[in-house]
């Protein structure tokens, strides 16, 4: 397993190859458009800060006829949503021979539907908050009270209701009393068919960035997240004086390198490379929960994973560019 302790944080990142082209890729059409736009823009910089030659270009039809006639050295996916993150993209990419940073497609669909994440680390032995993912047919079919009424017996309440595929906190809420299920569920389903209901566990909001710069994952400082209405949604996450965060987290030192390796077992457990984001509630305890993993982290001037490198000491657009080049050798080196 990679490097947990907190000595091990700053990582020398490994050298950058000045002459690669890089594309990289924001925008999309899901409803994280406009956030993809800032990450994408903020990657965009970062990559020229270190010498590097990259474009900006949105996922659309002009995509593939371009990369077709002028093909870059390796593709950074600043996508958020369902076009960066379910592996369609990648996949594409693949048959189009055309190396990026991040996982494979085959990882990120695992990665993508939150159900299907949760199973595996749960088989892992990976501690992850009970469940149960509800596809809106079968919710109506089987009738929604009974349902509902079901889900709070089995799960107890406060509950968590999100789409099962889905990010940026859109659709999420906190339901701490049964009559409020029926309309959680309901803003659920305007963002995807499927909803996950989980059982709500107390506790610090934590994000664990993995990178892996060629001596396997590690996991860099934990990020603590306080936002200030007490739930971590969409105008909490990108709205400036909604949220204060901690790098690293107010942790125990044993406590933070626990937390440290149960976000490398899931990085690990859902076959994840070059770079992931694990987001963990510690409960008061100290035992963490594994909530969901991002495989294509936001990057924008309040995302986790830059403040998590910014503790760590480390230079944002040298770390891309280490990413970068080693995903570029991926080309004749797969």
């Amino acid at each position: 397993m990679g490097t947990t302790a907190a000595e091990h944080y700053l990582v020398t990142d490994s050298a950058v190859a000045a002459d690669l082209r890089v594309l990289v890729l924001a925008g999309g059409l899901s409803y994280e458009r406009d956030v993809s736009l800032r990450s994408g823009r903020r990657v965009l910089d970062a990559l020229r800060a270190v010498g590097l030659e990259a474009e900006l270009r949105d996922a659309d039809v002009a995509l593939l006829p371009a990369l077709a006639a002028d093909p870059p050295d390796a593709v950074v996916i600043a996508l958020h949503g369902a076009t960066g993150e379910d592996g369609s993209l990648r996949g594409v990419l693949d048959l189009c021979g055309i190396p990026y940073v991040g996982c494979d497609a085959r990882a990120s669909r695992l990665a993508w539907d939150k159900p299907s994440a949760k199973a595996v680390l749960r088989e892992a032995g990976i501690p992850t908050p009970d469940w149960v993912a509800l596809p809106h047919d079968r919710f109506s079919e089987l009738g929604a009270v009974a349902v509902l009424d079901r889900i709070a017996d089995r799960l107890g309440l406060p509950l968590m209701v999100k789409p099962a595929q889905g990010g940026s906190g859109l659709g999420a809420a906190v339901v701490r009393d049964a009559a409020s299920l029926p309309a959680a569920m309901v803003g659920c389903f305007a963002y995807d068919s499927t909803a996950l209901v989980e059982r709500y566990v107390p506790g610090m909001d934590v994000a664990v960035s993995v990178i892996d710069l060629g001596d396997g994952p590690q996991a860099l400082p934990p990020v603590e997240i306080v936002p200030r209405n007490g739930v971590y949604d969409y105008a909490a996450r990108y709205t400036a004086g909604r949220t204060t965060w901690h790098a690293p987290a107010r942790l125990d030192p044993d406590v933070a390198a626990t937390v440290a390796d149960v976000a490398l077992a899931a990085h690990t457990a859902l076959g994840l490379r070059d770079l992931s984001r694990v987001d963990v509630i510690v409960d008061s305890t100290g035992q963490p929960h594994v909530l969901e993993v991002n495989v294509s982290p936001g990057m924008t001037e309040t995302s986790l994973l830059p403040l998590a490198v910014q503790a760590a000491g480390m230079d944002f657009g040298r770390l891309l560019g280490s990413l970068v080049t080693r995903a570029a050798a991926r080309l004749t080196t797969p």
